[in-house]
C-alpha cells in the first residue's frame, strides 16, 4: 500500500502511528477533514491480520465520519483510530492511558469516542489523560447508552423516505422488516410499533428476537427468509454489504432505511436501487443519532438539545431525496455531494477571512 498517494487521493491530513511497548498499544490515528472543526470518530479495537488492514481500515472510516459529520450539520470533521489487538485478551489500563497522553498530545485536533471492541469503561481511563474523549460515564456529564437516540434518528430518517415513497411519512399499518435486533434496532422498533406498524423480526440471537415478538407483537422468521418477506420497509440493523447481488432480486420493500452501516456491498447496488425505483436512506446520515448525541456532550450535555438536533435527520434526508431527483442521480452520492458541498462552503468561506486577515497585518507592518 502506497499510503502517501492514497492519502493524497482522498485528500487526508494526518496518520499517527502510536505505539507503547510495556502496555502492547499499537494504534493508528487517521485524520481525514478538520475543515468544519477538530476530528470526531471512534476508537475501533480489533484483531487486524495485518498492519496494511488496520492502516486502511482506519483511513477508510475517518473519511467517513467526515461525510456523517458534514451531512450531520455538526461543526466537526472526520477521524478514527484503530487499536490492532483482541479487546477480548489484550486489554489493560496502561494501554488506555498511553493512547489518551497521544490524543492529547494533538492538541484537540482528534477527539474520539466508543467503537467496536471499546467500551464506555475503557473512556474513562482514557479520560484519565485527556479531555478530548467523549461517550463517557454519566458520572462524568456524559449522555449514557446512545442507542436509544441513534434509534431516534433512524426512525425520523425513516419516515422521511416513507414519505416519499407513498406519499405520507405515517408508518401506521406499514409493514417493516427488522434485519438484526440488538440494541438501537430494539428501540427502533419501539418507536415503530407505538405508531401502528406491523414487524416482522430477525435475528442470530433468538432471545433478542423473543422479547420483540413479545413485548411488540412482532412476527419471526429465519435470518435467510427477511429478505424476500412481502413488506413496505426494509431495515438492515445487523451487519454491513448487506445490500448485493443475491439479495436485492428477493426485495420487495419500496423503501431501505435501517441502522446498519455500510449496507451497500458496493457502490453499483445503489445504482441498482436507483433504477429499480427503491427509496435508499444512505446510512451514515440516517444512523448519526448516536455522534450527534456524543457531539453534544462536548458543549455540556443537554437531552432535550441533542434530541432536537437528531430530529434534523428527517430534513437530511428530505434534502437528500431532492438533490436524487433534481439530479437524477443515486441517493448515496446525492448524500456524498451534500456533505462535500458544505465542506467547500465552509472552506471557501474560511479561507477568504484567513486572507484578509493576513492583508490587513501586513499593511500595518
Amino acid at each position: 500500500m502506497n499510503i502517501f498517494n492514497y492519502m493524497k487521493t482522498y485528500d487526508y491530513e494526518q496518520l499517527v502511528f502510536c505505539q507503547d511497548k510495556q502496555s502492547g498499544l499499537k494504534a493508528i490515528i487517521a485524520i481525514h477533514d478538520t475543515t468544519l472543526g477538530p476530528a470526531l470518530g471512534g476508537t475501533r479495537m480489533w484483531n487486524y491480520e495485518s498492519e496494511e488492514a488496520a492502516i486502511e481500515d482506519a483511513l477508510r472510516l475517518a473519511r467517513g465520519m467526515t461525510y456523517k459529520n458534514a451531512v450531520a450539520g455538526l461543526n466537526l470533521g472526520g477521524g478514527k483510530t484503530v487499536i490492532i489487538g483482541d479487546p477480548k485478551k489484550d486489554k489493560n489500563e496502561e494501554m488506555f492511558r498511553a493512547f489518551g497522553r497521544y490524543i492529547q498530545s494533538l492538541n484537540g485536533r482528534y477527539i474520539t469516542a466508543e467503537d467496536v471492541g471499546t467500551t464506555v469503561e475503557d473512556m474513562d481511563i482514557i479520560h484519565e489523560e485527556t479531555d478530548f474523549v467523549t461517550g463517557i460515564s454519566p458520572a462524568f456529564g456524559s449522555s449514557g447508552n446512545p442507542s436509544p437516540v441513534t434509534a431516534y434518528g433512524v426512525y425520523r430518517g425513516m419516515k422521511a423516505a416513507a414519505k416519499e415513497a407513498f406519499g405520507s411519512d405515517m408508518l401506521n399499518g406499514k409493514i417493516i422488516a427488522v434485519q438484526g435486533v440488538g440494541n438501537v434496532a430494539y428501540h427502533l422498533c419501539k418507536y415503530l410499533n407505538d405508531e401502528g406498524a406491523k414487524l416482522i423480526v430477525t435475528d442470530i440471537n433468538k432471545e433478542a428476537v423473543n422479547r420483540v415478538v413479545v413485548e411488540f407483537g412482532a412476527s419471526a422468521v429465519e435470518p435467510n427468509q427477511i429478505y424476500n418477506v412481502e413488506c413496505d420497509i426494509f431495515a438492515p440493523c445487523a451487519l454491513g454489504a448487506v445490500i448485493n447481488d443475491e439479495t436485492i432480486p428477493q426485495l420487495k420493500a419500496k423503501v431501505i432505511a435501517g441502522a446498519a452501516n455500510n449496507q451497500l456491498k458496493d457502490t453499483v447496488h445503489g445504482d441498482i436501487l436507483h433504477e429499480m425505483g427503491i427509496i435508499y436512506a444512505p446510512d451514515y446520515v440516517i444512523n448519526a443519532g448516536g455522534v450527534i448525541n456524543v457531539a453534544d456532550e462536548l458543549n455540556g450535555y443537554n437531552r432535550e438539545r441533542a434530541l432536537k438536533k437528531v430530529e434534523t435527520i428527517y430534513n437530511n434526508i428530505e434534502r437528500i431525496l431532492e438533490i436524487s431527483k433534481g439530479q437524477q442521480i443515486p441517493t448515496y452520492k446525492a448524500a456524498d455531494r451534500l456533505a462535500e458541498e458544505r465542506i467547500d462552503r465552509i472552506r471557501n468561506s474560511r479561507s477568504q477571512f484567513l486572507l484578509k486577515e493576513k492583508h490587513v497585518l501586513t499593511h500595518k507592518l
